[in-house]
């Protein structure tokens, strides 16, 4: 399955704008609240350069990067936790994503702001809020079903009842559930569920005249900086204009503005990086692959993302370091260098290893 990230804000702040730039995808794009009511999905593929360079060493028949797939949730509104605006739709599809791209508007001009100006903190602070509640609620809601059992003196009900308590009081002073630190045995399975739990790269959804910087990134910046998330700065539309280009028109146009790449290659690195992912790449007779994996993933683990069967029936890994490979220009050159090495179960995967995997069927 690939990354999943859902793309949450306010309404207009610009999330089907950088859906439809980024996928290439035609979600509705109006300058009016709730254009996107079913969530639109895309599959989009990550780029990597060294895959390519991968591809011109073993010149394989395919070359298939790792895939990312944004998700398009309808703004949020205040309230949205008690229903405003369809929010309980909304909040649930919430919980099926991995990571948040949380846009915050920083663009004026004609189109309708929910809240009458444009103000990037309170906006965040709408949506944070929102979400807070929610997760609040589902707190609330567990502790009101452990509470029978719990009176009558059922101690695993107790405990995790006091934990919860713990976990209530984090929520209710403003601490996002990816904050809370639980110590001894492992959370409830509600702390893994909260909507505040999945990591969040705030994207500053800037005007044209500010399509790299400015005062309103600065401001994301610094409050993603204390909240301990990541901060971007994209402006939408013109992304969306140059999704419309041909790629070589679209690069050029690119450079001539100052931008030394798309918004693409940007995003999808920060959205690796906010979860912790390594990239590796399997290779074939006929096809090079990227994959995307945690950090800290063992060898059979690794080949399990390929299939199951080979992680079950795994044998051992051949690997070879990316850099190893591009300065030897081939497998066997590497080989006979004695850079091609195997590694057994315990093997944890690095970022850049291409491996063949061994594995009995």
């Amino acid at each position: 399955m690939p990354l999943t990230c859902g793309i949450v804000g306010l309404p207009n702040a610009g999330k089907s704008t950088l859906f439809r730039a980024i996928t290439a995808a035609h979600a509705e794009v109006a300058p009016y609240p709730f254009t996107t009511i079913a969530p639109n999905v895309g599959i989009v593929r990550i780029p990597d350069p060294r895959l390519d360079a991968i591809a011109r060493i073993t010149r394989p028949e395919r070359v298939v990067p790792a895939a990312l797939e944004l998700v398009d949730i309808a703004g949020l509104v205040r309230n949205a936790h008690k229903g405003e605006g369809l929010g309980n739709q909304f909040l649930a599809r919430i919980r099926e994503v991995d990571a948040l791209v949380h846009v915050v508007r920083c663009f004026g001009g004609d189109v309708t702001h929910v809240e009458g100006s444009v103000d990037p903190l309170r906006d965040i602070e709408i949506v944070e809020t929102e979400l807070l509640l929610a997760d609040l609620a589902s707190v609330a809601r567990t502790r009101e079903q452990l509470a029978p059992r719990a009176r009558v003196g059922d101690r695993a009900a107790r405990e995790e009842d006091a934990t919860l308590a713990g976990l209530e009081a984090h929520l209710a002073a403003g601490h996002p559930g990816r904050t809370w630190v639980r110590p001894g045995a492992a959370d409830p399975a509600v702390a893994r569920h909260l909507l505040t739990a999945r990591p969040v790269l705030y994207v500053a959804n800037l005007a044209e005249r500010d399509a790299s910087d400015g005062p309103c990134l600065e401001a994301v910046a610094r409050y993603a900086a204390a909240a301990g998330a990541g901060a971007l700065g994209l402006c939408t539309k013109l992304e969306m204009e140059l999704a419309d280009l041909p790629e070589e028109e679209a690069a050029e146009f690119s450079a001539a503005l100052g931008h030394a790449e798309r918004g693409l290659p940007r995003l999808a690195r920060a959205c690796l990086e906010l979860l912790g992912l390594k990239t590796f790449f399997s290779t074939a007779s006929d096809e090079v692959r990227a994959w995307t994996i945690p950090a800290g993933t063992r060898a059979p683990q690794a080949a399990g993302r390929i299939h199951t069967d080979m992680e079950r029936g795994f044998i051992r890994a051949e690997v070879v370091a990316y850099a190893d490979l591009v300065a030897c220009g081939s497998v066997t050159a590497a080989r006979e260098r004695g850079l091609v090495r195997l590694e057994g179960k315990d093997y944890e995967v690095r970022d850049g290893d291409v491996i063949t995997f061994r594995f009995a069927v």
